[in-house]
């Protein structure tokens, strides 16, 4: 997969779990509940061990989902996602550093950004899509359309206190490919096994996508 098709990708499910697994044996039930609900896609975060091999586990039982790596932080985690099989990566922000081993290992990157200095730094890379984080702390969409307006090209994926009370405004603006949310799929509903939940809040997620016109 390359950035462009990464970025068509994003632009049809339009909502990305981002999702901090408890253990790995959450991994494929995670997955059946999400494709269930009509919403294939999970970014599964590094910040537990369970991620590498969660993402392995993602990629070999359910080959319709769209699996990232999220909370990617240095090469060295860029490897072992790739390792496990993961499609894209995700940074909470721009290092150089690790923007630049993924484009060497040509694996499509989403770094953070929450300023001008950030985008520009991706479009000197030729990124199509990048994450505006955290994005309610750093402005909400009052920054994110001002800082959008210079950059046509610019396409975002707004990830950090957002909710399904917000999220339709979001999913209204045309340079807003897809929203990243950890509500859908919490570290607290996986560890108790809240599947029907899950998938409530996926299928919820999902509806209100389908209603909101950039």
């Amino acid at each position: 997969m390359n950035p462009t098709e990464l970025l068509g990708e994003l632009r049809r499910v339009r909502v990305v779990p981002v999702v901090t697994l408890p253990h790995v044996r959450h991994a494929d039930p995670l997955g059946e509940t999400l494709l269930g609900a009509g919403l294939p896609v999970a970014e599964i975060t590094f910040r537990t061990p369970a991620a590498r091999d969660g993402i392995a586990t993602l990629r070999a039982r359910h080959p319709g989902l769209l699996v990232g790596a999220g909370t990617v932080l240095d090469r060295a985690t860029v490897d072992h996602a790739i390792d496990a099989g993961a499609q894209f990566v995700v940074a909470p922000g721009f290092n150089p550093d690790v923007v630049d081993h993924c484009l060497e290992r040509k694996i499509p990157v989403v770094p953070g950004i929450n300023s001008p200095t950030g985008i520009e730094a991706a479009v000197a890379r030729g990124l199509p899509l990048v994450k505006y984080f955290p994005a309610e702390a750093s402005g909400g969409l009052r920054l994110l359309d001002a800082m959008a307006a210079p950059y046509d090209g610019m396409a975002f994926m707004p990830t950090g206190g957002l909710t399904p009370d917000n999220l339709p405004g979001y999913l209204s603006r045309p340079h807003v490919a897809a929203c990243g949310g950890t509500w859908i799929a919490s570290t607290a509903l996986l560890a108790d096994g809240e599947y029907e939940a899950i998938g409530r809040n996926a299928r919820g997620a999902v509806e209100i996508a389908a209603a909101a016109t950039p």
